[in-house]
Order: structure tokens, then C-alpha cells, then sequence
């Protein structure tokens, strides 16, 4: 077993540990700045696409706004949704056990520009090209921001190209929670110039027929993004993309020589998916603690994809203390693109299984990997579609911590 320099080991920690601290933070957004609606708060009920689309039209800080079961029209265009710091607005389904369903249409809902906002139990299927879809309105200078998307279902969107179960343009200090996307176009969260948010527990579930080119992806100049206790079954060529490619135009804020920074993806389950991770543009980000199980072509990649004069290579990726079972077809590990920098790259106290060769266990990987454990079966059990178990004791401080 090959160990690094305790200086290069001590750099390595410094730079996760900055990226750590980085996205940690985030924890004003969800502790110090809860978003929440008030107790006073004002309730509409409604019960049809005329009287929901005439409340949202008239919705005032502070007002909850709920949705009684049934079918809705898609194409819902909301514009400034400001709530307040201390009178947020919510919209959310009357019934969580039977949320409404909004159906058809380019965009299930359109909101630009925003701000306190909680959307919740609500269910988008079958929009052409996104099913939720909230921006700051070209205003790359104010963004939306201090928004919660809750138990949010998005289904069937595209099927095939730039198709979005979620998009996200401009918006900062969120959270995406308890949602499930299944059957989506190009990225299952599409996040682009974001900042300060917080994707977490959300299922992304690959179908047959939609080409899922992305499960969440991070680009435009997106930083402090934090995806953790997530479960991906089969969802994507790229399960987790950390960067992407962003026209100039579109990066909030312009000028930022890299597609993402701070970024942190941790206690996730992988199962298939052409790759568990990309790293793509990407200028600092961390893949710890996560479960792979059967990747299709690789485990990783690190790619570059845009070249603009000045841009930094796909660099400084951390990948650490993950489980990884995986069968001998594999073609390879990591695939390293042109134009990045693999060498600026750490792997350590990663544990590799490959199940139906053991001695082939050991991987090859675009730096010397620190610590690494190899051909010892961690003993996983299926125990549901998308839950999984480690029997090994000795492997359960590795892979997600808190089985997702």
C-alpha cells in the first residue's frame, strides 16, 4: 500500500477541509434563517386551475395557499413571489397523501423572481421541457433567494434533451427536500449560477425511454452546493455532475473563471448509472462517504468541457472514504478527459470490491490513492430497491454513514 507525503497528506486535508467549512455555513440558510410561514398565517384553499391561478396572482406575504386533490394545468407563470423573512408564503398540496397534479404543457410551473417562499406536496408529470422551473428573471444582480422545495414529485419530463425535472437559474440559500424526480430529459436538478443551497434525501430514479443525461448538476458559477443522503437507482449517464457547461452569458456571477467551486456530496447511495460523479470545470469539490454499487462504465470522470481563455482545468476533487462494489466489465475507473488536471486530484481510505473477481479489486486511478482498501468484501444486502445494507462491520465506517 503506496502512502503519501505527510506534507502533500496535510495539504490534501487543508483543501477539503476549506471546501468542508465552505459549504458548511449553509446551516444559516437552514437553522438561522428557517424558513418558515407564521403562525398567524393566512389560509386560501382551492380547488381548480381559475381559483389557484387567480391566488398565486394575489398572494401576499404570509398567506398559505393549499391545493385540494386533483388535476391542473400545466404552464403556471408566477411572477415576484416575496414573502418576508417572518411571513413566508406556501403553497402546498390540502392532502400530502394525495397531492395535486399539475399535468401537460411546456413547464409545469414557471416563478420568476422570488423570495420566502415554501412550495410543498405537489406533483408535476408530463411537461415537455421542465417541471418546475424558478429563476431570478434575468436579473443576474438579485437573485431569488431563501426558497424550500418539499416532497416535491416530478415524473416524465422531455423525454430526451435539455429537460429538467427541476430547474434552478439564479437562486440562492434553498433546499430541496424529500422530493422524487423519475424520467427526465437532461438533468434531474439543473442548477445553474446557485449558491448556498442544499439538496437532501431526495430519490432520482432513472426510466426506460428518457435519455437522464444528468441527475443534479451544479454549473454557471454555482458555489457551497451540499447534496447529501440522496439514493439514485439507474438515474443517469452522470449520476452527480460537479460543473457541467454554461454559455459566459449565463454565469451568475459573469466573469468566474470556473463552472463550480465548494461543493460537497456526502452519505449517498449510487446504484448503476453510467458514472456515480463528474467533475466537470469544477474548481474544488468533495465525494465523500458515498455508496457505489455497479456502475455501468466507470466509477468517476473528470472532464473539461468549457475552454475559454483563462478557464481553469477540472481540478482539486476530492474523493474519499467511499465503498465501491463493482464487477469486472467495468471499463475503467476514472475517466480523465483533456484539458484537466488530474493530478491535483485526491483519493483516500476508499473501499473497492470487485465482486465477482476479488483479486482485481485493486483500482487504477489518475494519482496513487492513500489508504485504500482492496478485494475485501464489504458484505451489502439489498433490502429494498433503493436501501442497502453493510453486514462487514469492519466496512461501516465507509460508504454513506446514514443509509439513505
Amino acid at each position: 500500500m503506496r502512502r503519501s507525503h505527510p506534507f502533500l497528506r496535510i495539504a490534501w486535508l487543508l483543501i477539503a477541509g476549506i471546501v468542508a467549512a465552505a459549504v458548511g455555513n449553509l446551516a444559516g440558510a437552514e437553522e438561522g434563517e428557517r424558513i418558515v410561514a407564521p403562525v398567524s398565517a393566512k389560509t386560501i384553499t382551492v380547488k381548480n386551475d381559475a381559483e389557484f391561478r387567480e391566488a398565486v396572482r394575489r398572494v401576499q406575504p404570509g398567506t398559505v395557499i393549499r391545493i385540494q386533490s386533483g388535476q391542473y394545468g400545466g404552464d403556471v407563470w408566477i411572477e415576484n413571489l416575496h414573502g418576508r423573512q417572518d411571513a413566508s408564503i406556501v403553497i402546498e398540496g390540502a392532502d400530502p397523501q394525495d397531492p395535486p397534479v399539475f399535468t401537460g404543457g411546456s413547464t409545469g410551473w414557471q416563478i420568476s423572481e422570488g423570495s420566502y417562499f415554501i412550495l410543498r406536496h405537489l406533483r408535476f408529470r408530463g411537461h415537455k421541457v421542465n417541471g418546475l422551473n424558478i429563476d431570478d428573471g434575468g436579473s443576474f444582480d438579485t437573485p431569488t433567494h431563501h426558497i424550500r422545495l418539499e416532497h416535491i414529485v416530478v415524473e416524465d419530463v422531455g423525454p430526451v434533451g435539455n429537460c429538467d425535472g427541476i430547474k434552478l437559474s439564479g437562486v440562492t440559500d434553498f433546499v430541496v427536500a424529500d422530493c422524487r424526480i423519475e424520467g427526465w430529459g437532461g438533468q434531474a436538478v439543473d442548477m445553474v449560477g446557485c449558491h448556498r443551497g442544499v439538496i437532501e434525501r431526495c430519490l432520482f430514479k432513472g426510466k426506460k425511454g428518457f435519455s437522464q443525461d444528468t441527475g443534479p448538476q451544479a454549473k454557471g458559477g454555482s458555489t457551497q452546493i451540499v447534496i447529501r443522503q440522496c439514493r439514485f437507482v439507474d438515474a443517469a449517464k452522470r449520476c452527480v455532475q460537479l460543473g457541467g457547461s454554461t454559455g459566459l452569458a449565463f454565469f451568475r456571477p459573469r466573469g468566474v473563471l470556473y463552472e463550480a467551486k465548494d461543493l460537497l456530496v456526502e452519505d449517498c447511495l449510487f446504484v448503476g448509472g453510467e458514472a456515480a460523479v463528474s467533475f466537470v470545470g469544477v474548481d474544488g469539490a468533495v465525494f465523500r462517504h458515498n455508496t457505489i454499487i455497479r456502475p455501468q462504465i466507470w466509477v468517476a470522470r473528470i472532464l473539461q468541457e468549457t475552454r475559454e481563455p483563462g478557464f481553469v482545468p477540472s481540478r482539486n476533487g476530492v474523493f474519499e472514504r467511499n465503498l465501491i462494489v463493482f464487477r469486472s466489465d467495468l471499463r475503467d475507473f476514472v475517466n480523465v478527459g483533456p484539458y484537466t488536471a488530474p493530478e491535483t486530484f485526491r483519493f483516500a481510505e476508499n473501499w473497492w470490491f470487485c465482486e465477482d473477481r476479488p483479486a482485481a479489486s485493486r483500482p487504477r486511478l489518475p494519482v496513487p490513492e492513500s489508504g485504500g482498501i482492496y478485494g475485501q468484501d464489504p458484505r451489502l444486502r439489498q433490502v429494498a430497491e433503493d436501501r442497502w445494507v453493510v453486514e462487514n462491520p469492519a466496512a461501516r465506517d465507509f460508504g454513506a454513514r446514514q443509509n439513505p
